[in-house]
């Protein structure tokens, strides 16, 4: 069997969106299940649109999901001879021809075409032409059949028929010197034998042009897959309304790279109601057939729910390396990575992303507490200093603290003091953290430790003495 080879082909004019992604991601583990190759083509011939800044984050972005590329990038601005090169020869064979159109005129025909209620195609002008000006530039135009029907048979769509009246005849080389998408992605992939071409369901009506350009070249067809969009939760097109579209901005929101992959293949993929798979697993398991047709609606409290489970399963060393940029971030020097895997290990069956554990944990990183105005007018109050006296003293007496300790020694508090236990913890809790929601009070000393809540505690009282 002959190797299978896929591509992924983006256009470097923004960030690698996740309807992107998705196709990256169909196309890498279509390639790594079968072991075959799988290749990074950069499509920059839009000169004016495309970045070196785009290209960076798009390769970016990919190292970061972890998908890997055995060959390339390549870039087709490198590879214009062999678009030129490719054009001439159709045009020396009969398949193309000379267009001497100038812009102006090309609208001009387009809008009488609109006016008597006709489909705006060329009308061969320049087909018939017997003389060539030497002077003027000229575009290279594909001849397309004007009859029969070309056929896709889709490996997702299925069998999809295309009139080839309605074809146009389309500029294969501009008269720059730059090729059209529909002739470049095809020399391409011919010249670096695609085996399998999926992408999104929006270019499945460029995929009958290619496809004569294909057997116009005398080469090999590859097999045709295009993947169905990804809608918003309100299955309209997915905008800025929805939230995050890139795969950066999944990274900057602070969702781990393995449930970003887990959750965009199963955007339009399933296998049987499995939901977690590992990377082992999708490449195992993953296969067009099972890619719906119709298109898939973003879910973010799907990505949420995935993201936490795999927060919960993290080596902690990792977790702690990853959740550490969030932590600096937001202003905080993290010279203790003890602490720092103390708080994960805490936070870790609580939150949902690295940004949320940031937020929820940065407490515990504080050099000076900063008290929420109206916590701190609720519970550090003058009637509030003896408590947090007593339990200074009773922490004092201890060699270190713990859950079970610290616990003990509150509930012991609010016995001899004949008060709730919220009464006794809460002006601790706002002290120890600024806030009135926190993690649990007992886990929150273990973790400070305590000197730090000895200290905190004292700051408290300075602040209750300061407010009178």
């Amino acid at each position: 069997m002959k190797e299978v080879r896929t591509r992924f082909a983006p256009s470097p004019t923004g960030d690698l969106h996740i309807g992107g992604a998705r196709t990256a991601l169909f196309n890498w583990l279509l390639a790594r299940q079968s072991k075959g190759k799988f290749i990074l083509r950069i499509e920059d011939t839009d000169v004016a649109r495309s970045t070196q800044e785009s290209i960076q984050v798009i390769l970016d972005a990919m190292k970061w999901l972890g998908m890997d590329w055995d060959e390339g990038p390549f870039f087709q601005t490198q590879r214009l001879s062999l678009y030129q090169e490719a054009a001439h020869k159709l045009l020396k064979e009969g398949k193309a021809y000379r267009c001497y159109c100038s812009p102006e005129e090309l609208e001009a025909k387009r809008d009488r075409a609109l006016k008597i209620g006709i489909k705006p195609k060329y009308d061969r002008t320049c087909l018939g032409r017997k003389s060539f000006p030497l002077e003027k530039p000229f575009a290279i135009r594909f001849l397309s059949p004007d009859e029969g029907s070309t056929v896709v048979e889709d490996l997702i769509q299925g069998r999809v028929e295309f009139d080839n009246s309605e074809l146009d005849d389309l500029i294969i080389l501009r008269s720059d010197g730059l090729p059209t998408y529909n002739f470049s992605v095809v020399i391409d992939d011919v010249t670096m034998e695609i085996t399998h071409v999926i992408r999104g369901n929006d270019h499945l009506n460029n995929t009958p042009r290619q496809i004569q350009i294909y057997q116009a070249l005398g080469s090999p067809l590859p097999k045709f897959g295009h993947v169905p969009m990804i809608l918003g939760p309100d299955k309209k097109k997915l905008s800025k309304r929805h939230g995050a579209q890139s795969v950066m901005e999944y990274k900057r929101l602070g969702y781990l790279p393995q449930a970003v992959v887990n959750y965009l293949v199963r955007l339009g993929w399933s296998y049987g109601d499995q939901e977690e798979f590992t990377l082992k697993e999708l490449i195992e398991k993953f296969g067009l057939e099972a890619v719906g047709k119709s298109p898939a609606a973003i879910n973010p409290s799907k990505l949420d729910w995935l993201n936490a489970q795999y927060i919960k399963r993290m080596e902690l060393d990792e977790l702690v390396q990853r959740v550490l940029p969030f932590i600096e971030a937001k202003g905080y020097l993290i010279n203790d990575l003890n602490l720092l895997r103390k708080v994960s290990l805490s936070l870790r069956e609580r939150v949902k992303t690295l940004v949320e554990m940031a937020e929820v944990g940065g407490f515990y990183f504080c050099e000076e507490i900063s008290y929420d105005e109206d916590s701190a007018q609720k519970f550090l109050r003058a009637e509030s200093m003896a408590v947090l006296e007593q339990i200074i003293a009773s922490l004092s007496k201890e060699a270190f603290l713990d859950k079970e300790r610290t616990y003990r020694l509150i509930k012991q508090l609010s016995e001899n003091r004949g008060e709730p236990l919220l009464k006794i913890a809460q002006p601790i809790r706002v002290a120890l953290t600024g806030k009135t929601a926190s993690p649990p009070i007992d886990e929150v000393m273990e973790t400070l430790g305590k000197d730090k809540v000895i200290k905190r505690l004292q700051k408290a009282m300075e602040y209750i003495q300061k407010s009178k």
